[in-house]
């Protein structure tokens, strides 16, 4: 590209100029929430658009091949729920309808795909404000009701019940949905079997978060459309350690989940109805589902071959890789599809296709068609239909590949893993001897997985001559449950640990220089990166966004759905080891800069966690400078806010420790006791 220059230039690392700068960061990169199919076989999908204060889109593809793709959003419309404050599972789409939950009102709404100039008709009642949320929603056509999980607020938005409700869908005025399921703390994938006789779901009760204990359940719908009978599935047995997910019943009424009761990796199963037992039906030391972090997931379907086998298409996560198969389900029998994606989310079934939300080292975030050959054994036909960054190509000349890494921990005989990415730019160079400052990278959750793929936000970067890695420390999903479990009692040590452990290992690698190694997190990853900076010497800076830095105000403080998931985490004495555990309670050890990022409507780690931590470590004289965002809740989602942190860590970085001036115009922030 133009950009290029034929001459390679000799600069500190950290100084070099790009083309990828905050604005194409900010800007390009769409978030993907959810695909479907509607009745005529075409693909719509929701996207969250930075450009519009994120405000989510559900868009149909094209009528035809290079056509323009349709916004089936009004403007006045965004589709998202706060359910359990993360959402998810915010659309449904049957034949001609598309169903979906409003963002600014939470009040669900039912809109025609061939009618889009009629506006969306609301069929739960308003009760003044987004104080009841819906999600994870399916349509019963044999009552003509819609099934969905609620949350209501009404009362207490601090601990909401949460059924499975029935919503009205014949009546002129809109009525009170009725509730169907309730009693747990917790539901989630309401599915109905094709006769709308039997209703599948998840639930689950505190302390547990639902990847350490659900139970899978089915109701028997009587004549009047009410559960009469319930069987538990699984999740019954206290000596059975599992947590059922994703309960879906085949075209002739079979039910099938994935779980982890044996091997400790979530794996299919099935519904032996007449013995109410559980059969395998492929076990693999592999994961076929994530955490249930939101509602909506959606990792296999079914799918019809020539030769009218029972064939599951599924995607798996073995080593830090994804891999979409095909499961001939009598034989047992697994086929590996082999596409460009190395990381696959959800999958969803069209006429004679699949549509795999994937990507990789060279591909964004994206949705593919993929097409098999009649014996549905290998992929004939891979197409782009959407791209979260669609002009991520034009920089493939500066992409910086990830290398996934296995790093020794603390713990003998127990390692953790990570993505590297070196700095690479064709257009500049150090000078011999120079090592690159790192950047580590801590994820949220902290149950959750980097992965590595086409994120233009760590090629903002590499591009500029940083060392990037990305940890997925000791806690962390996409390895079992053994590994999962290894944070639990444990938050605050094994990933602080691992990280520094990570850190240590490209600096004896030689990959990396000790005296310039920073360290970035959001929300259970600005904990850790708040953490490290109090309990540990490794790193020489640190940016939290929206991190955790009091645990027993987080307790007191946070959503019904984690409100008892630092109990596991941290173990023990729960509000001594809080405190114990608590960066606030520790800032006489803090001694290197710290730049914080909150937004202001975080309910999950509300504001007045980064304005203790920032008071505190300004009142200690360390460098500080704490950037609060109106309108920003937990995450960031407008794009300006997204590229005016993104610039403010780089510069914060480079001015404390880079010992380098950045390329870019970027005028820095006030920092506390440094800048006089």
């Amino acid at each position: 590209m133009a950009f290029s220059t034929a001459t390679v230039v000799t600069a500190p690392y950290g100084s070099w100029k790009s083309p990828i700068t905050a604005d194409v960061v900010s800007g390009a990169t769409k978030d993907l929430a959810g695909t479907a199919v509607d009745g005529r076989g075409r693909l719509i999908w929701l996207e969250n658009r930075p450009t519009e204060s994120g405000r989510g889109v559900l868009v149909l593809e094209p009528e035809n091949t290079g056509g323009e793709a349709v916004d089936v959003t009004p403007k006045e419309f965004g589709v998202r729920t706060l359910a359990q404050e993360y959402g998810g599972g915010a659309f449904t789409v049957s034949g001609d309808l598309v169903f979906f939950v409003n963002y600014n009102d939470q009040r669900l709404y039912k809109q025609s795909l061939s009618s889009l100039d009629v506006p969306p008709v609301p069929l739960t009642p308003d009760y003044g404000g987004p104080v009841v949320s819906y999600a994870d929603g399916r349509l019963d056509a044999r009552f003509k009701r819609f099934i969905s999980v609620r949350e209501d607020r009404r009362e207490s938005s601090l601990n909401p019940p949460t059924t499975i409700v029935s919503i009205a869908l014949g009546s002129k005025d809109i009525q009170e949905p009725g509730v169907l399921v309730s009693g747990s703390d917790f539901y989630a994938f309401p599915r109905l079997d094709p006769t709308s006789e039997r209703i599948a779901w998840i639930q689950w009760n505190h302390p547990n978060m639902p990847w350490d204990k659900t139970e899978l359940w089915v109701g028997y719908i009587s004549e009047n459309g009410e559960v009469y009978k319930r069987v538990c599935v699984a999740g019954y047995d206290p000596s059975v350690v599992e947590s059922p997910t994703e309960p879906k019943w085949s075209p002739d009424g079979e039910l099938f989940f994935i779980t982890d009761r044996e091997n400790g990796f979530w794996n299919l199963h099935k519904w032996i109805e007449s013995e109410n037992k559980v059969a395998s039906v492929y076990s693999l030391e592999a994961e076929f589902t994530r955490p249930l972090w939101t509602f909506g997931m959606n990792s296999y379907e079914f799918v019809q071959s020539s030769k009218q086998r029972n064939l599951i298409a599924c995607s798996y996560r073995q080593q830090g890789r994804s891999y979409l198969g095909i499961i001939d389900v009598q034989g047992s029998k697994l086929t590996v599809i082999d596409t460009p994606c190395t990381d696959i989310n959800n999958i969803t079934s069209g006429n004679d296709c699949l549509y795999v939300e994937g990507a990789s080292e060279v591909l964004p975030s994206s949705v593919a068609k993929v097409t098999f050959d009649d014996d549905k054994s290998k992929a004939v036909d891979f197409d782009i239909i959407w791209s979260s960054s669609p002009d991520s190509l034009k920089f493939s000349s500066y992409i910086s590949k990830p290398e996934l890494i296995e790093f020794p921990t603390e713990v003998s005989g127990q390692n953790a893993y990570a993505y590297f990415y070196p700095p690479s730019n064709p257009d500049f160079q150090a000078s011999e001897g120079e090592k690159p400052p790192l950047l580590l990278m801590s994820h949220g959750g902290p149950t959750a997985e980097t992965r590595g793929i086409l994120n233009l936000s760590i090629q903002y970067w590499t591009s500029r001559g940083w060392a990037v890695v990305d940890v997925n420390y000791g806690g962390s999903t996409g390895y079992g449950r053994e590994y999962r479990e290894r944070l639990l009692g444990q938050w605050g040590i094994v990933d602080v640990n691992d990280c520094c452990s990570c850190a240590t290992y490209l600096v004896d690698s030689g990959k990396v220089d000790k005296e310039r190694l920073c360290i970035m997190g959001g929300s259970a990853g600005g904990y850790t990166t708040l953490a490290v900076l109090a309990f540990r010497k490794t790193f020489k800076a640190g940016a939290s966004l929206y991190g955790i830095a009091d645990l027993n105000l987080l307790r007191a403080e946070t959503h019904k759905f984690e409100s008892h998931y630092v109990d596991n985490l941290v173990g023990g004495d729960i509000e001594k080891e809080c405190y114990e555990r608590s960066p606030i309670n520790h800032v006489d050890d803090f001694s290197c800069p710290i730049i914080i990022f909150q937004g202001l409507e975080d309910n999950v780690v509300p504001p007045d966690q980064a304005r203790k931590i920032y008071e505190a470590v300004k009142e200690k004289g360390v460098p500080v400078a704490l950037v609060e965002y109106e309108g920003e809740q937990h995450g960031f989602r407008k794009a300006e806010n997204i590229k005016f942190t993104l610039e403010q860590e780089m510069v914060f970085f480079a001015r404390l420790i880079g010992h380098f001036d950045v390329a870019d115009d970027i005028t820095p922030i006030k920092i506390d006791n440094f800048d006089s």
